[in-house]
């Protein structure tokens, strides 16, 4: 008679002990497939253990297999307590240490089945990482051997706590409380992979939050134990875990569903996206009742292959349930919905991207993008366009929609319509000149201008295949013209500058370089964007001297960028701006208020002057009013930057009377 072979009769035996006992019959039927000795086997195997259930993916349920109870069972130089909680991988008790020292501790007792000896070998491997750890975010694990009957343990730090999920609903935490929770977890999780210790088994029941000094502080578990035991899944046991409702499918990465062995701090990344999809929603991104009808193939493929909907999709799809979570957030269900719509979505989604290469690169990274979203700066994660920076940086500190539109129109320059939009900011230039009376700078200089940059640019375009045009859906200075990107073509032209093509050409290589700057920064590439300022500036101060309008426009560029970059010598480049400006034109033009706008941010900002900040920004508003009329996003803006200076400087009913004000004005514009 042929043996069963000894590993699938083990997984076959596991399997079926975790079945209930109603359903096994028809288990063994599928599980066997007509292998008479496999299933005489597992059946005699069975009836030794008396028919016991596997209490592992049981809730409840006595542990079996052979039974172990919490009334003072010695296991190893640990005296079992009281069982207080049960898993996937097995059961874990409150135990006594009592040598060489006395203290209470969590003792993990895994499922029988597993391969010991390679268990404790594994986890020795990573016990010398594991005891490098030391934060109060992650426990520690302290020991690890094996039962006289086989059954693997390990020995952990005890934490009074509860699932972070539990905690957040039980307290009805906000959004905000929530994601300040989170960060502390990615915080833990990244100290772990600073000493090479990757989790691979993230989830609610491994995160535990704890009150300390009447806060609550979450603290990650079972470090270590997941590739301990090999975190990867077999088919067995999704198979068992579908039965009783799904536990770690549910936040395995595409990777750990591939059954690959190539697993990073990554996969981690990973499953910490999943944990904030549900911390936001209340449900994970794949549905465990839809997954619950899944076969095992199918469930790992939607993992690997289906794109999960955005944490605000998820919301909108709860139906009646959306009111409850809602309520557990301490929110309304619509706010809920539009507090998560955009950016959390953003990091949500950028976590749990099928290719790696395309995640946060850490867990840090992740953290800092969450910090960032709730001190309302811009993120790394979502459309990473220069629209949105500037649009998420005025809504912070304010800046005036004419520095604003400058940059939206480089990021144009920076896509196929380059020609295009340095001729139509050539005529607006000239407009602009011939409007504010400047003398210096005729339309036929202009135009000369004009046309040689446009040759200059023509030629840079020409060099790259324009026709096979293509955009980056990650970075728009990765855009593609041919085998080109932006990136690649500015730095190109940016070289051929410093060949000194342009140099019997002041003029025309200052507007070159002021073009230059303008797409660098449009694209967020700040440090380059002011070295193309500053030598437009250097150029334009030799040829015109400091009294001139070019000059200052260039300053007021330079200062923009200094200011996005937290500079503190944008507030002496943007006053000399404004010193030549009301110089030459006078105090009441757009101009000014453009600049007036800028430095009051600075100022403001900065905690340099609240005074002189309020004064230049009012001073910005008056005249944008005077020549934009009342319904106009120009003013909308410098009601905005208003509003956070009066905040900062602690003025709370004048700070809401702005941003009343500037909801207002902004519903007429885009009405």
């Amino acid at each position: 008679m042929r043996s069963p072979d000894d590993s699938l009769l083990r997984e076959v035996l596991i399997a079926a002990a975790d079945t209930p006992a109603d359903r096994r019959g028809a288990f063994l039927d599928e599980a066997c497939r007509g292998d008479v000795h496999l299933r005489a086997e597992v059946d005699s195997l069975l009836g030794a253990l008396g028919g016991a259930d596997a209490c592992d993916f049981a809730p409840g349920a006595a542990e079996r297999l052979p039974a172990i109870a919490a009334d003072g069972t010695q296991v190893g130089r640990y005296r079992l307590l009281e069982l207080i909680g049960e898993g996937g991988f097995g059961s874990v008790f409150r135990a006594e240490q009592v040598h060489p020292i006395r203290r209470t501790v969590a003792l993990k007792l895994i499922k029988l089945g597993m391969d010991t000896k390679q268990v404790i070998t594994r986890f020795n491997a990573e016990r010398q990482a594991l005891a490098m750890m030391d934060h109060p975010g992650v426990a520690r694990v302290f020991d690890a051997g094996a039962t006289e009957t086989g059954r693997p343990y390990f020995v952990m730090e005890l934490v009074d706590g509860v699932r972070i999920t539990e905690h957040c609903d039980a307290n009805r935490l906000g959004i905000r409380e929530r994601l300040e929770l989170f960060v502390q977890v990615c915080q833990a999780v990244q100290h772990a992979h600073t000493k090479g210790v990757i989790h691979r088994d993230l989830k609610p029941s491994n995160i535990l939050v704890a009150t300390v000094d009447g806060r609550p502080v979450p603290k990650v578990i079972d470090f270590g134990i997941a590739k301990a035991t090999q975190g990867r899944l077999t088919d067995q046991t999704v198979t068992t875990e579908q039965r009783h409702g799904i536990g770690t499918p549910l936040y395995m990465s595409p990777e750990q569903a591939d059954g690959g062995s190539d697993i990073d701090t990554r996969s981690d990344v990973y499953m910490l996206g999943v944990l904030l999809y549900e911390l936001l929603t209340g449900a994970t991104p794949f549905d465990v009742r839809e997954l619950g009808r899944l076969s095992i193939g199918d469930l790992q493929r939607i993992v690997r292959q289906v794109e999960p909907p955005k944490p605000s999709a998820r919301l909108h799809a709860l139906g009646p349930e959306l009111a409850e979570v809602a309520s557990r957030r301490r929110t309304e269900p619509r706010k809920l919905a539009r507090t998560i719509t955009g950016e959390l979505d953003w990091i949500v989604m950028r976590c749990l991207e099928k290719e790696r290469a395309r995640r946060y690169e850490t867990a840090s990274a992740l953290a800092m993008d969450v910090q960032r979203q709730l001190a309302g700066e811009p993120l790394s994660a979502g459309p990473p366009s220069a629209i949105y920076r500037l649009r998420k940086f005025a809504r912070r500190h304010r800046f005036s929609l004419a520095a604003a539109a400058a940059v939206a129109a480089s990021l144009a320059l920076a896509g196929a319509g380059l020609v295009y939009a340095a001729v139509r900011e050539a005529k607006q230039r000239e407009a602009h000149i011939k409007d504010l009376k400047a003398e210096h700078a005729t339309t036929v200089e202009a135009q000369g201008e004009a046309e040689a940059v446009n040759r200059f640019i023509g030629e840079m375009l020409d060099s790259t295949s324009l026709h096979a045009f293509r955009t980056s859906a990650g970075d728009l200075s990765a855009t593609q013209f041919g085998d080109t990107t932006v990136r690649e073509m500015l730095d190109r032209a940016a070289s051929r500058l410093e060949q000194g093509v342009l140099k019997d050409q002041p003029k025309v290589e200052a507007a070159v370089r002021m073009k230059l700057g303008q797409t660098y920064r449009g694209l967020g590439l700040l440090p380059a964007a002011t070295d193309q300022f500053r030598r437009a500036h250097a150029i334009r101060l030799q040829v015109f001297g400091p009294d001139n309008l070019e000059v200052a426009s260039t300053l007021n560029d330079l200062g923009f960028v200094l200011r996005f970059q937290g500079k503190p010598e944008a507030i002496e480049v943007l006053r000399e701006a404004l010193r030549v400006r009301r110089k030459l034109l006078g105090n009441e033009n757009l101009a000014m208020a453009e600049t007036l706008d800028n430095l009051g941010s600075v100022l403001g900002f900065g905690a340099v002057d609240s005074r002189a900040a309020e004064d230049a920004v009012r001073d910005a508003l008056r005249l944008k009013r005077k020549f934009r009329g009342e319904d106009d996003a120009d003013v909308a803006f410098s009601l905005e930057t208003l509003g956070g200076v009066l905040l900062h400087k602690g003025d709370l009913d004048g700070a809401d009377q702005a941003f009343r004000e500037c909801r207002s004005v902004g519903r007429k514009v885009l009405e």
